[in-house]
């Protein structure tokens, strides 16, 4: 396998895992932010969006402690015989989870608040459970949310480069994606390949950028 698919097949698995893992944890959460009046909404809602203004490298720093033979965390998956996360794929999962939260909680979070209450409140008098009204009517009505999220969540992944550094290292084969392979060909001034992978992953930020608007576009006119 050369060295350029299987940095695909990393970066691929690695933001797709990601865009799943954040999909399912990011409903309950943005649903939570969209509704509740709780006083602690703003601090956990900062809380999700401290990526999105953290140096990566921070965040990378900070995980890979954790992560650590000393950590927290690296001291009870050791416990529970799992060895370390630091430089595995599992811990650039997590660190990708947590780096690209921001992007799949906030359009989640503002497709579930533009949802009616009065919609809610037809489906509680028919007796619709709370897990009905999600299901039957909160997500139908937050299609375009869904997928936006999904497609964020995914691209974000695809482009990361601190935090995979500091936390994955660069294993080819097992953590090394493109966004590594790129700053590797730079550093051996293979300009021409890291010019060909550097267009293409423009070229793939562009139509994920486009596939948005166009299904903003079809949403603000079906509305």
């Amino acid at each position: 396998m050369t060295t350029l698919l299987a940095a695909i097949l990393v970066t691929l698995k690695l933001a797709g895992m990601t865009a799943l893992i954040l999909l399912l944890l990011g409903m309950p959460l943005a649903w939570w932010l969209a509704r509740t009046r709780s006083r602690w909404r703003m601090p956990v809602g900062a809380l999700v969006a401290l990526p999105m203004v953290l140096p990566p490298t921070v965040l990378g720093f900070y995980l890979l402690l954790g992560m650590g033979p000393d950590g927290p965390l690296g001291q009870l998956t050791t416990a529970l015989g799992l060895g370390t996360l630091a430089f595995t794929f599992p811990g650039l999962l997590l660190a990708s989870v947590l780096y690209s939260l921001p992007f799949v909680v906030h359009p989640l979070q503002s497709g579930f608040a533009a949802i009616d209450a009065s919609v809610l409140e037809a489906a509680a008098t028919l007796r619709a459970s709370p897990f009905d009204r999600f299901v039957s009517v909160v997500l139908p009505l937050s299609k375009p949310a869904l997928v936006t999220a999904t497609l964020f969540g995914f691209a974000h992944t695809v482009g990361e480069f601190g935090v995979v550094l500091m936390v994955g290292g660069n294993i080819d084969g097992q953590t090394r994606v493109l966004s590594v392979l790129l700053y590797d060909q730079v550093e051996a001034m293979a300009y021409t390949d890291a010019h060909r992978l550097a267009a293409g992953l423009l070229a793939f930020s562009f139509g994920m950028l486009l596939v948005m608007q166009w299904l903003g576009r079809r949403t603000a006119l079906s509305a």
